[in-house]
């Protein structure tokens, strides 16, 4: 899929991103109203049942050249569908700021995840209720652009 689609393509995976998806895009993420404005993306998964580009913003972490995203959900006590989505298809695209590109989604897990969780955790300590409230080891996924 060339990358000028997936912008056109895409549909938010919950109504009450898509305002917000719709003001990142418009902005290049400099108008976004969230706690974590600065370290937001947009991450396009492809439905593992649809068959079609689902958007969804996500707070992410700098991992070297990489993107860390977490499956909290707010603490729900199931995965988030994107994250379904990607376990499916690890081939994804990322929109940071105005650049989007093509990207390959790893979960971490052992000490690989332990590494920079706990990090993540210090500095944002609502990802570590999320992690005790959802009753499941929260997923941490590395965004590798390809």
């Amino acid at each position: 899929m060339l990358l000028e689609e997936i912008e056109s393509r895409a549909t938010d995976a919950q109504e009450r991103n898509r305002e917000l998806s719709l003001r990142y895009i418009a902005s290049d993420g400099s108008d976004v109203e969230h706690p974590m404005a600065d370290a937001i993306i947009l991450l396009y998964t492809i439905g593992r049942t649809s068959d079609a580009v689902r958007r969804v913003p996500l707070a992410s972490f700098l991992d070297g050249d990489d993107l860390l995203v977490i499956g909290s959900k707010g603490g729900a006590p199931d995965h988030p569908e994107w994250y379904r989505n990607l376990a499916d298809d690890p081939k994804v695209w990322v929109r940071r700021k105005e650049r989007l590109y093509e990207a390959r989604a790893t979960v971490l897990d052992g000490e690989e995840r332990a590494s920079r969780w706990e990090p993540i955790i210090e500095r944002h300590p609502a990802f570590g209720k999320y992690q005790e409230q959802a009753g499941r080891t929260l997923p941490l996924v590395r965004l590798t652009e390809v």
